[in-house]
């Protein structure tokens, strides 16, 4: 981590189970259920739901939308790196109105969404405004710098337009 990061909670290592995926799989798990079901973290003026279905191995959606990738919900693919910063999105939705996360919103298709990424666009956690609430809907990182280049470019547009 660097001086940036250095708030988020530390990383969870599949090393620290031995290389055990199924022990690794239920720790991170148990991190999960205690930042968004046994508690909700705090976004002012919107409930934080959760996406439960489809309930896949007992664990609901959003768990696997924080851990893998793959655009088909059944093909998902566990990915180490999300694994081991299962504990930032909570972390990340709690400091969104502090200097350590960039904030904007964003339509995609007609779904409004909310982004909220370190401010080195290294790491993003997707919302989706629902209104009265919203869901955590994913969160991953970003790999590749023209990547990161164009949420920033969004990010700053977005400010933009927003501050005249």
């Amino acid at each position: 981590m660097s001086d940036f990061d250095a708030w988020l909670p530390p990383l969870v290592m599949l090393e620290d189970y031995n290389g055990n995926w199924t022990e690794y799989l239920e720790a991170i798990y148990r991190i999960f259920k205690r930042d968004f079901i046994d508690s909700k973290p705090n976004f002012p003026g919107y409930r934080v739901g959760l996406k439960r279905h489809p309930i896949i191995e007992g664990k609901e959606a959003t768990f696997w939308h924080f851990i893998s990738e793959g655009r088909i919900e059944k093909d998902r693919i566990p990915d180490l790196r999300r694994c081991e910063k299962i504990a930032w999105p909570r972390a990340i939705i709690d400091a969104f109105q502090s200097n350590n996360v960039c904030a904007w919103s964003t339509l995609r298709g007609n779904e409004k969404r909310m982004l909220l990424a370190l401010v080195d666009f290294s790491y993003i956690v997707v919302l989706v405004d629902r209104g009265e609430y919203v869901l955590p809907w994913t969160a991953y990182c970003v790999e590749r710098e023209h990547q990161r280049e164009k949420l920033l470019r969004e990010y700053e547009a977005r400010r933009k337009a927003k501050n005249g």
